[in-house]
């Protein structure tokens, strides 16, 4: 039997927040456990009643939404999932996903029955995916303190390091690319589980911290090094060599049945295609298991995978998937593992 997820929904609109209470009264494994107006009402409701999940408005009067993040994750982290009409303003929703919401919807700016129905769907299979994590906020302590030395990878010559990150992904890319030094030589490809539309605005504030020129990978991009390419929202990346031998950036819909769109399985497989063994996979935070099936073409091929420490992922899903499969070569905390790409030779 499957475990009802208990909600908190937190909207200043009284309108909104009984919407929301009768969209997910559709679904039998999903109770409203309690409504807030506003980010004070919700850190004393999430005290008082425990909730699975929160779903949560940005903009709201008093204590908003990025205020309720900051104090919630802070003192106890739980799955929050983004509900807000804030979707125009892309820096908004990122600071939420940097501060550790799971999860984004948008939520119409008219609540008509054909959008809330659009709406409800993914919001209901959002949450029922959010209910089966158990997020944890990674403390700045937990980055620095010392660890013992990673020992020199056996991968020489590696020609690109493919890294697939899903929730977590934000903060964690925000982390670990600005550790790397100028004259990284490695050209870096990065499949990011994130909203449609936000991989350009994304790519261009991590550039701004990033010593790598950092942006959304556009069709026939040339992989170089120093380059660090994101995968746009809705479209896999994969690459093509020439015949001269250089290797492109190449975008596609499909395949059209893949569970994430972009895919890291996608990406990981073109990788082993293209270069064989002289492929780094990096498998980092996320939900579910995209990442495995990659990870075992670039095994095959001769190329190694590095997966992200249980201790650093703020949901440790992709990286289990990939070393229950035996798949991993190294498992690294995220505060070392620019210090493992940079042994890459």
């Amino acid at each position: 039997m499957k475990r009802i997820l208990r909600v908190l929904v937190v909207d200043d609109s009284a309108y909104v927040r009984k919407t929301i209470k009768q969209i997910l009264s559709r679904s039998p494994f999903i109770e409203v456990a309690g409504t807030a107006k506003d980010g004070e009402e919700a850190l004393d409701k999430v005290k008082e009643l425990q909730p699975d999940v929160v779903t949560l408005d940005l903009m709201m009067p008093g204590l908003d939404g990025l205020g309720f993040l900051a104090k919630q994750m802070a003192s106890c982290a739980l799955p929050v999932i983004v509900v807000s009409t804030a979707g125009g303003q892309h820096d908004l929703v990122l600071k939420a996903l940097e501060a550790g919401a799971v999860d984004f919807v948008q939520k119409p700016s008219a609540l008509a029955n054909e959008t809330i129905l659009e709406m409800s769907e993914e919001l209901i299979e959002k949450i029922k995916m959010a209910g089966s994590i158990r997020p944890k906020r990674i403390e700045p302590a937990a980055l620095t303190k010392t660890c013992e030395p990673v020992p020199e990878t056996a991968i020489k010559k590696a020609a690109v390091i493919v890294i697939g990150i899903s929730t977590g992904g934000p903060q964690g890319l925000r982390y670990l690319i600005p550790q790397l030094p100028e004259d990284f030589r490695i050209p870096i490809a990065i499949v990011l589980h994130i909203p449609s539309g936000f991989t350009e605005v994304y790519a261009a504030k991590l550039n701004e911290l990033s010593k790598l020129k950092v942006r959304e990978a556009k069709e026939g991009d040339a992989l170089r090094p120093g380059l660090v390419l994101i995968a746009p929202g809705g479209r896999h990346l994969t690459f093509l060599r020439h015949a001269d031998g250089s290797v492109a950036a190449h975008l596609d819909a499909r395949p059209s049945n893949a569970l994430h769109t972009p895919s890291v399985d996608v990406l990981f497989e073109s990788a082993a295609e293209v270069f064989r063994d002289r492929v780094l996979g990096i498998v980092m935070t996320g939900m579910g298991s995209d990442g495995k099936q990659g990870a075992e073409r670039i095994k095959a091929q001769g190329g190694r995978i590095y997966t992200e420490a249980e201790e650093t992922c703020v949901v440790y899903g992709m990286p289990s998937a990939v070393v229950q499969a035996g798949l991993s070569d190294k498992s690294v905390p995220i505060n070392r593992l620019a210090e493992a790409m940079r042994e890459v030779r």
